[in-house]
């Protein structure tokens, strides 16, 4: 990886979610991170402006992972997605793929640092 910020955003509707992967990636200090709490203003958002990853959590109340990730390939094909779950069902997870997902990674996480290294991998991909 280079010296570049990488800009993040980050969906989930579970707000501990998102405040820990901010305060972890922001204190790594190679990532910006945008979080949203509604997958539809975070599709809206995305819309507008370019993120080099977008973690992405399944299953959420006012829209689903799923759609939203139609949604945002649909807007930019080539986005990098991955999508984060704490059901480990295969078919959403093989639709993701399908869909577009670059990859996934479960939660809760193992660790934060391996969350950070699945991030590194997929941005280096």
């Amino acid at each position: 990886m280079s010296d570049k910020i990488y800009e993040i955003a980050v969906v989930d509707d579970e707000t501990e979610i998102l405040s820990m992967i901010q305060k972890f990636l922001g204190k790594i200090g190679k990532y910006k991170v945008t979080t949203f709490s509604n997958p539809v203003v975070a599709v809206n958002s995305i819309e507008k402006d370019k993120f080099d990853l977008i973690l992405l959590d399944i299953m959420m109340p006012q829209m689903s992972g799923l759609e939203a990730l139609e949604k945002i390939i649909e807007k930019n094909p080539s986005q990098k997605v991955c999508m984060m779950t704490a059901y480990s069902t295969l078919d959403k997870v093989l639709k993701s793929h399908k869909e577009g997902a670059t990859n996934y990674v479960m939660k809760p996480f193992s660790s934060l640092q391996a969350l950070e290294t699945k991030i590194k991998n997929i941005l280096d991909s």
